[in-house]
């Protein structure tokens, strides 16, 4: 049987554009990952990996203009939004490859022999490694940032991980497009272009996470797909770590004193945040919690004025199309709930945005009102209202893991109720903000893009350089000759690395 066509498909009309690959098949897949692993050892040399990372860089601003005119042919996200995307992805490589060159992502740390403890030290040291080959599942909402050149597949690369990206069906011109750029900077570096393969396929996928040589894997897409490859993960013979983000509702609290300081401001800035990029951020505020009453009124009064005057949007894909309609129609059907702004088909091919409104206390139990706890991935949020503080801690209880917790506050620093409502989203989220919005994801060391399931299925961070630490682990060598050990470890130092020796930085 004839392999099946990919086609790169127009979101505006929905039409094809072109047929740019085939799916892979079982053996297609066999062969990209035995390719990869064959040449894992070219990525030891951590100088080699920060000039291939900061070339990779260099090569896709290059190519900027054909990256972005691809994927705003792909995905309808604009030349602006995409230019800004494109300089992320970029300055992502180039951030990866400084925590390539100073060494501290290895982890360091020497212990030498000391009899005088009980029981005695032995001379051990210890240091992080490479997984192995990693699987690398492209989001369908970022063609680039969380796609192929992305920070899994930079992270993964900059750990001495070879990678195999799975294409998202959505753009997989831009993402031909991106592996070209991205084999040709590693041929550039020095290296096989084989340190990073492309595959294609829904059943790519599942040979892919199952391969024996695949190591370890990284997702971003549905709760669905990511829990049907972290249960697959899972139940290999030889089971590998699957880092997954899957889905978040982001909740946010506006506290009364806030909404009687700057109901207003609140309001336009729930607007602006919920309908960014139609909506299909992974980190738009989903669910809000506001006071019933006079402030609450005036910040709906000024979250409809903003979401009002928000065009008509085109989704990712019409089937995103579709499921966003009918999600809102699900939930604007439940007693109870009311639409100021009612979220729809904005035309054939787009969807126009909105906002649901409900009781909180119809959400403090078990209930048919709980759809509205669940993410509709599209330009609507779910304002809750609420008149006591005991409803908004019930519902809160109720909240599954989430990306990010937002509280809105007082600004004076009066208000009585945050350090509690603080204390009560942290454990919901790996970002909690006050006062700001949740959508736009710096990429800086500090950075926690990762929660609760299922917001995530690990404790790590998908963006800033510390998730460079999903791909690599520890290793201690104990009693080792100098003359056998890395060069990493040896007593010397010869590569100036930082590290502890005898419990100190050195």
């Amino acid at each position: 049987m004839a392999a099946a066509p990919v086609w790169s498909v127009d979101p505006r009309t929905g039409n094809p554009r072109e047929q740019v690959a085939v799916e892979a098949t079982a053996e297609e897949v066999d062969r990209a990952v035995r390719a990869a692993h064959a040449v894992r050892e070219s990525l030891a040399d951590r100088t080699v990996r920060a000039a291939f990372l900061r070339i990779a860089a260099d090569l896709l601003t290059e190519a900027g203009e054909h990256v972005i005119e691809a994927a705003d042919a792909e995905t309808a996200l604009g030349p602006v939004r995409l230019t800004g995307e494109l300089a992320r992805t970029a300055a992502q490589l180039r951030a990866f490859a400084e925590v390539v060159d100073e060494g501290a992502y290895l982890d360091i740390h020497i212990d030498h022999a000391d009899a005088t403890r009980t029981p005695p030290w032995p001379d051990l040291r210890r240091y992080k490694i490479p997984l192995g080959v990693v699987a690398v599942y492209a989001a369908s909402n970022f063609p680039l940032a969380f796609s192929v050149p992305g920070g899994d597949t930079a992270s993964a690369l900059a750990a001495g991980c070879p990678v195999v990206v799975k294409a998202h069906p959505d753009h997989p011109a831009t993402s031909e497009l991106c592996a070209s750029v991205l084999r040709r900077a590693a041929a550039k570096a020095g290296l096989p272009e084989d340190v990073l393969t492309l595959v294609h396929g829904f059943d790519a996928g599942v040979e892919l996470i199952r391969h024996p040589l695949v190591a370890a894997a990284g997702f971003t897409g549905s709760v669905r797909g990511g829990r049907a490859l972290f249960d697959a993960a899972a139940a290999r013979p030889r089971p590998i770590p699957f880092h997954g983000e899957l889905g978040s509702l982001n909740p946010v609290v506006v506290t009364g004193a806030a909404a009687a300081e700057r109901a207003e401001e609140i309001g336009a800035g729930l607007g602006g945040s919920m309908t960014m990029g139609a909506g299909q951020f992974c980190t738009k505020p989903g669910f809000v919690l506001a006071p019933a009453g006079e402030t609450g009124d005036r910040l709906l009064e000024s979250l409809t004025a903003a979401v009002s005057d928000t065009e008509a949007a085109v989704l990712l894909d019409h089937r995103m199309r579709d499921a966003f309609l009918a999600g809102v129609r699900t939930r604007a059907e439940l007693p109870g709930v009311q639409a100021p702004v009612t979220p729809g088909a904005g035309g054939d091919h787009t969807v126009s945005a909105g906002f649901l409104t409900v009781p909180a206390q119809l959400l403090t139990a078990e209930g048919p009102h709980d759809e509205l706890l669940e993410e509709c991935f599209g330009p609507v949020t779910v304002v809750a209202r609420y008149t006591s503080h005991e409803e908004v801690t019930a519902v809160l209880s109720r909240l599954p893991g989430n990306l990010t917790a937002t509280l809105q506050t007082a600004t004076d620093g009066a208000d009585a109720d945050a350090p509690g409502l603080l204390a009560a989203l942290t454990p919901l989220a790996g970002r909690v903000l006050v006062n700001g919005w949740p959508t736009g994801v710096a990429v800086a060391p500090a950075q926690q893009h990762g929660g609760p399931y299922p917001a995530s299925t690990s404790t790590s961070t998908s963006v800033g350089t510390t998730a460079i630490e999903r791909w690599l682990r520890p290793v201690s060598y104990q009693t080792t000759p100098e003359a056998l050990l890395p060069p990493e470890l040896r007593e010397d130092n010869p590569q100036g690395l930082p590290r502890r020796v005898d419990g100190r930085r050195a």
